[in-house]
């Protein structure tokens, strides 16, 4: 798995102070940041305050809003000092996410008001690679991070974003920096954290590209799961997902989560959609759990609560499931779940959930 951590964001920091450092003499208040409308020293000031205010925000478990403070550096302070800062509030936010459990979720507005551990490291580093390329730009710098820090990037915060044929290229077209060949230029634009839709005991958690490409090829996606898991299923729901995002059609809302229960923090299974809803606002449902979960009605709670949530969108209309014939027990879950027979062969049964009218 593409790491997202506390190194990541050193190794961040470390790049930005390397290629702004020849130009500290300058006067960075007369230099406009690339495109932004900031000059470099008001963009490395909004450097630093971003990977403090991540910091805070996940070591104060945040949850409505900022953590109500903002970062002033000394009148006089010369760019040598700025530099000082954004390495200091990179530190920061670098031992704060290394210290930091997994299953810790503090605000960020955008676009579903929370953000992981990883999430924060992944912002803290496009900050830092984004607006060092700005200041670069201005300052007539050269500047180049790694394709495997850019890559991470794209995977963690990137999602709806169909990979490039290099990561560092793809980051700026992405963020309105740059041209990408065969792609129209973008004017506006947002990562993803991921979205988490909590249940009665569990939380049904994102998997991110970076996470899917470590469950497809044996890994745990970094989650902890109990014994047996993650099943199949999981794994071939998070191939399908990569394979979406490579094709640039991975709607991250309609994706695959991994169910965490609350108690130990430990993943019994995986469900999701297997698409997008068509036009008519139709959408299949898959989900699985790991042996050593099954027959404490986790499938029935993960699938009630999805649903609920999808069927409370406008987009949205019917939900469908597809069941072995001979998987009864699969078949009291959706039948619990609120779902109906729709159609029967002679291997699958069909199931179907309506929103109300």
């Amino acid at each position: 798995m593409r790491a997202m951590g506390g190194d990541q964001v050193e190794e961040a920091v470390a790049g930005c102070v390397t290629a702004l450092r020849p130009a500290v003499t300058g006067d960075w208040t007369e230099v406009t940041a690339g495109r932004l409308d900031w000059n470099c020293h008001e963009t490395a000031v909004h450097v630093a305050d971003d990977l403090v205010a991540y910091a805070a925000n996940l070591a104060g478990r945040a949850q409505d809003a900022y953590v109500p403070f903002e970062l002033r550096v000394d009148d006089g302070t010369d760019n040598s000092g700025l530099l000082h800062v954004i390495e200091t509030t990179g530190a920061l936010l670098a031992a704060t996410v290394r210290t930091t459990s997994r299953q810790v979720r503090a605000f960020h507005p955008y676009p579903f008001r929370s953000a992981d551990r990883a999430g924060f490291a992944a912002m803290g580093v496009a900050e830092v690679l984004l607006h060092t390329h700005d200041m670069a730009l201005g300052l007539g710098l050269p500047y180049r991070p790694s394709e495997e820090l850019a890559e991470s990037v794209l995977a963690w915060l990137f999602p709806h974003v169909q990979p490039g044929p290099a990561a560092w290229p793809t980051l700026l077209w992405a963020t309105g920096r740059g041209e990408l060949p065969g792609r129209a230029p973008v004017t506006d634009w947002r990562w993803y954290n991921n979205l988490v839709i909590p249940a009665e005991r569990l939380d049904l958690v994102g998997i991110r590209p970076a996470e899917a490409r470590d469950l497809r090829l044996g890994g745990d996606g970094g989650f902890e799961w109990v014994d047996g898991g993650p099943y199949e299923g999981t794994r071939d729901a998070a191939g399908f997902l990569l394979k979406a995002y490579e094709g640039g059609v991975h709607r991250p809302e309609f994706g695959v989560f991994a169910l965490v229960r609350h108690t130990d923090g430990r993943a019994v299974g995986g469900i999701g959609f297997h698409s997008a809803p068509d036009e008519e606002g139709r959408v299949e449902i898959g989900y699985d759990l790991a042996e050593a979960a099954r027959g404490h009605g986790y499938a029935t709670e993960a699938l009630r609560a999805l649903a609920d949530w999808a069927l409370a969108r406008d987009d949205v209309h019917t939900l469908f499931a597809t069941v072995e014939t001979a998987n009864t027990a699969s078949q009291a879950v959706v039948t619990r779940a609120g779902f109906g027979k729709v159609s029967e062969g002679d291997a699958e049964l069909a199931f179907a959930l309506r929103a109300a009218e």
